[in-house]
């Protein structure tokens, strides 16, 4: 098999040929070989206290979510109870709002017990 192709490269002289040399590949194996001793997964350090923050925090809400879980329109939680203080967070100055479920749980209950309405 001829592994070399003439090819003509834009160079002062145009009778000029440029010969490159081509290398031949196989298929490349994509399956990942592990040895019997090699453990499958790496054991995390921390992991029952990232489990335990997690847990605390809950799951992460969109605003359309959090509307959903008080019963309440998007435009409510904007206008009305991220002004009462419910807990946010915003990664960018102008980026979207995230909620976790518990905070927003643990809220709605302080308010209630505080005065018996959300404002």
């Amino acid at each position: 098999m001829d592994t070399t192709r003439e090819m003509t490269g834009d160079s002062c002289n145009k009778d000029e040929r440029k010969h490159k040399v081509l290398l031949p590949f196989g298929a490349p194996n994509l399956a990942q070989a592990y040895p019997p001793s090699c453990p499958q997964e790496k054991p995390q350090s921390g992991g029952e206290e990232r489990r335990r923050k997690d847990d605390a925090l809950g799951d992460p809400l969109s605003i359309r979510e959090v509307a959903d879980l008080i019963g309440c329109s998007v435009w409510t939680v904007r206008q009305r109870y991220l002004r009462a203080g419910i807990p946010f967070v915003r990664l960018r100055p102008y980026g979207k709002l995230i909620f976790y479920k518990n905070q927003i749980i643990h809220w709605l209950l302080d308010e209630q017990q505080k005065g018996g309405s959300i404002p």
